[in-house]
């Protein structure tokens, strides 16, 4: 049993630390690859939560504390993602796992084609509150459903839409924990929990993000690391679509 969590220790460190040299995280990964090794597609998404809750809660707090967070500006994302995240969560339940899949596939291609070909460029000037509401709860369903952070959503469709890159990114920090948390316990009310296992994969995954943040001062070429990232995501989502077909 030791081995078992420290199997899963060394790989979430592993695969968190690479993913912080590119200012991705990591939760996008784990999934299909805890699934891979056969901890079971539902309690994978509910790890995966977890620790993105637990790897981006350090990041809000040191926004929040910086001065740079505009609470009420985050706040209607933080509300409708934070209410709409436990339904995806929950609806999981009811849904067939193998269309899931599927629609986790199909992020991971969209996840590693944006890091590849967008361009963070505004194509339209729509800065209205009643936006941020709607993408809020939209992500958060998808987020909730699919076990993802979801900011490799909400940011590229905030900054089509003309959002201040920077602001939204700061904002998109502070949501995070809110949403994945909400959403991660929905999936406790009906996926039975490995307790230790999922503290091993936390513990890994935020040391993993301070190992990958100091090397970063290194000068290492972040758009380079981000386009390897994408070039794994497209493999994770080849191999996914491998064993649905």
């Amino acid at each position: 049993m030791i081995v078992h969590y420290l199997e899963y220790f060394f790989i979430t460190l592993f695969v968190s630390s690479f993913f912080a040299l590119g200012g991705v995280g990591s939760a996008v990964a784990l999934v299909p690859i805890f699934d891979f090794l056969g901890l079971g597609f539902n309690i994978a998404k509910a790890i995966a939560l977890f620790v993105n809750t637990s790897t981006t809660i350090t990041a809000s707090l040191m926004n929040l504390k910086r001065g740079v967070l505009d609470i009420r500006f985050a706040l209607p994302l933080v509300i409708s993602s934070m209410l709409l995240s436990p339904v995806g969560a929950y609806s999981s339940k009811f849904i067939n796992v193998h269309y899931v899949k599927w629609g986790f596939l199909t992020f991971l291609i969209f996840s590693a084609s944006m890091m590849l070909f967008a361009k963070k460029e505004a194509k339209f000037k729509y800065e209205k509150k009643w936006i941020l509401y709607l993408i809020g709860a939209v992500v958060g369903y998808i987020s909730g459903l699919l076990g993802i952070g979801g900011g490799g959503l909400i940011l590229p469709l905030m900054i089509l839409l003309g959002f201040d890159a920077k602001k939204m990114a700061v904002a998109v920090s502070f949501v995070l924990p809110f949403s994945t948390f909400s959403a991660f316990l929905s999936y406790i009310s009906f996926v039975k929990i490995d307790w230790a296992l999922l503290f091993v994969t936390a513990v890994a995954a935020i040391l993993g993000g301070y190992i990958g943040n100091a090397i970063m001062h290194f000068k290492l070429d972040a758009k380079q690391i981000k386009k390897i990232i994408a070039i794994l995501l497209y493999i994770l989502a080849i191999k996914m679509g491998y064993s649905l077909i």
